[in-house]
């Protein structure tokens, strides 16, 4: 069963119409941010579990998560989490995601989707509570 939603531009345009584009903009950055910062929180709890236990892991992974400044890509306003520091994370952070021929499921296998499906309420509501605001 799929549920058809009409009238989105309409929409759109009447709150860009009240309250002007750049006001509209910076009330999505905001809710983009908010909701940024729940995914994060639950990002670095999956990062955590997967520490190599003997105490190795110096928590570069963890530390590396970095949230963008908004910025629009093909006419919507987007933020980006990646990771970016001195250890290079972004390099390998795949190899924890999807595993490699020789270590097929190593700790971290899935844990960014496993945060994704975790965190998609909280930020759904992180993003209503800040357009709410902002409006």
């Amino acid at each position: 069963m799929g549920v058809r939603v009409t009238g989105q531009e309409k929409l759109i345009a009447e709150l860009e119409k009240r309250f002007g584009k750049a006001a509209m903009q910076r009330i999505s950055d905001k809710a983009l941010k908010a909701g940024a910062e729940v995914f994060v929180k639950e990002l670095k709890a999956q990062v955590r579990t997967f520490s190599d236990g003997k105490g190795q892991s110096k928590g570069h992974t963890y530390d590396e998560i970095t949230i963008s400044e908004p910025f629009t890509q093909a006419g919507a306003r987007t933020i980006k989490v990646h990771w970016r520091g001195p250890h290079g994370r972004y390099r390998i952070i795949h190899l924890n995601e999807w595993g490699t021929v020789k270590n097929p499921r190593p700790r971290g296998k899935g844990k960014i989707a496993l945060a994704l499906r975790n965190a998609e309420n909280a930020y759904r509501e992180a993003i209503k509570k800040a357009i709410r605001e902002g409006i």
